[in-house]
């Protein structure tokens, strides 16, 4: 794991401390689809993603891997196959990662109602 820094809890800070794992677009994303379904291929997570560019998605999924947030598994077949799991130290996240889900769910159908 590269290292990361730890802040020293002052306002915002713990807020920090869990942002500079999941940042970017797509993160939380992928780790609530692992999340839902513990071991997926490439293909599939694309699949769930339409959003993100595979290019984007392999690399996002490189940054998960190497903060040890999902662990890849390569089998030595023709053609390669590859898929990622959620470590155990990933699925710490998993709180964190479903708050938002229902926080999005309920800020969708919100949405939905209020505009009926």
């Amino acid at each position: 794991m590269k290292k990361r820094k730890i802040f020293d809890c002052q306002d915002g800070c713990p807020v920090e401390s869990t942002i500079q794992f999941i940042a970017g677009k797509w993160k939380s994303v992928i780790l609530y689809h692992l999340l839902q379904n513990p071991t997926q291929r490439f293909g599939e997570l694309n699949a769930k993603i339409p959003g993100c560019a595979p290019r984007m998605l392999a690399r996002q999924l490189a940054e998960l891997e190497q903060d040890q947030l999902i662990q890849k598994h390569v089998y030595s077949v023709s053609p390669a196959v590859t898929d990622y799991s959620v470590t155990a130290f990933g699925k710490t996240l998993a709180p964190v990662i479903m708050a938002m889900a229902t926080w999005g769910n309920d800020f969708n159908q919100a949405m939905t109602t209020s505009t009926n």
